[in-house]
């Protein structure tokens, strides 16, 4: 397995680059521009020309490959993911402490489990931006730990731990008085700030402890913010392996990094907000298409959500469906849900099974316990607010929504390997537009 191996590395560094959003859309543009893609800023016009670019806004960031021959009518072929987990982020005034303790303010992200950021050394990192107006990306190092009570002064903890979100889930980062202790102070020497410089900030936690292989052959790979930057990082890998601007018509290739999917993505950098169709249209308007080629442009387009799918759990097999039970290193997964939770359809369907036949890449299948209501992604959103066809797919994992997540070694591979066959491969590859026969 050296390719995979090889790859497992490569992902491994892109996840010790992006312990928060701003860092998962930065390190992304920096792969992107060593691949000789050319980044946009929104506030200025953009080439029409073919060619290999993108562009960030906030912790998104969207690219694409325009081909030579890109006309009015030519389709998008759009992978979607997001690069935020679920964390915690400093409050206001984040410095506070008791009994000779320094805390931090922290406000809950998402929906973490929060007994698994328990006794882990812990790091904040994220942006300041100054008075001026500029960003810059901060990290620290070991800074902080969510220290557990002593089994000795609750007796009952393994009978059934409960975390009081506003009372527990205060980190310690030090000893000494609050009054005459600054945590923000210490975050912005790491930048070389001063606290007089400061406009403002989003900070969050992120673990220490950098992605391991462990298990029985290595099989396994336990790292956090896998959901969602593991698929971040097909996509991207996908974009780059096969992005000349020259050959064969194909559908304009696009990676789509949205922010804020862990707390619903209404901002004006997720996936409800409107920051791909911007692009779209953008694009579109360089290929010199009105509204009628536009929208057939749309009707021919299509998008892969691309985010992590549930593991069947060895010890919980009762909370998963009775058939349908993805494991890891048994290929990419097709999420389906009834409710329209995930976006995949039969087209869909027939799309994805083409795409890792055609890859010789093994899939398995997702559908939740009827008892049990799944999670959602971008899938929906991008297919109500775009109208275009959306498939939901992922990566098995075990974890889920813990500070540290685990997949198997084999997984991220094939999923970047069907995703640049959906952006490079051969005809056969856009579903029917649902002509009956």
């Amino acid at each position: 397995m050296p390719a995979a191996s090889e790859y497992l590395s490569d992902l491994s560094s892109y996840l010790n680059a992006s312990p928060s959003s701003f860092h998962a859309a930065h390190s992304a543009g920096l792969r992107l521009l060593e691949a000789g893609f050319a980044r946009l800023e929104e506030s200025e016009q953009w080439p029409v020309a073919a060619g290999k670019y993108f562009v960030i806004r906030d912790g998104a960031l969207i690219a694409w490959v325009k081909q030579a021959d890109a006309g009015p009518l030519t389709g998008f072929h759009i992978v979607g993911a997001h690069t935020d987990s679920p964390t915690f982020t400093l409050k206001p005034r984040p410095s506070s402490g008791r009994a000779g303790w320094l805390q931090a303010g922290v406000e809950i992200y998402g929906g973490p489990l929060l007994n698994s950021w328990l006794d882990r050394e812990l790091i904040l990192a994220g942006r300041i931006v100054t008075r001026d107006g500029v960003e810059h990306l901060v990290r620290t190092g070991p800074l902080l730990r969510f220290a557990q009570l002593a089994i000795h002064l609750d007796r009952a903890a393994n009978d059934g731990l409960v975390l009081d979100r506003q009372q527990h889930m205060n980190p310690v980062w030090g000893l000494g008085d609050p009054g005459h202790a600054d945590l923000l102070t210490v975050v912005l020497e790491e930048a070389g700030l001063k606290p007089a410089d400061v406009g403002g900030f989003d900070v969050v936690i992120a673990d220490s402890q950098q992605p391991q292989r462990f298990g029985a052959g290595g099989a396994f790979l336990a790292a956090g913010r896998l959901d969602n930057l593991v698929s971040v990082h097909a996509g991207l890998h996908a974009l780059i392996g096969g992005s000349s601007a020259d050959g064969a018509q194909r559908p304009i290739a696009v990676v789509a990094a949205f922010d804020h999917e862990e707390v619903g993505s209404a901002s004006r950098s997720g996936a409800s907000g409107p920051f791909l169709e911007d692009v779209l249209l953008r694009i579109s308007a360089g290929t010199g298409a009105g509204l009628e080629e536009r929208m057939r442009a749309m009707a021919s387009s299509v998008c892969i959500s691309a985010d992590a799918a549930h593991a069947v759990h060895p010890n919980y097999p009762e909370r998963h469906d009775p058939a349908n039970r993805p494991v890891p290193n048994g290929g990419p997964v097709l999420k389906i849900n009834a409710n329209q939770r995930y976006a995949t359809d039969a087209p869909g369907a027939s799309l994805w099974a083409g795409l890792c036949q055609r890859t010789s890449v093994p899939y398995q299948e997702f559908v939740s316990n009827n008892a049990i209501p799944c999670g959602s992604t971008i899938g929906p959103l991008t297919a109500t607010r775009l109208g275009i066809r959306t498939l939901d797919v992922g990566i098995p994992i075990l974890s889920m929504h813990s500070a540290r997540e685990m997949c198997g070694v084999e997984d991220p591979y094939r999923l970047a390997r069907v995703l640049g066959e959906f952006f490079h491969g051969g005809p056969g590859d856009s579903p029917s537009s649902g002509t009956m026969h």
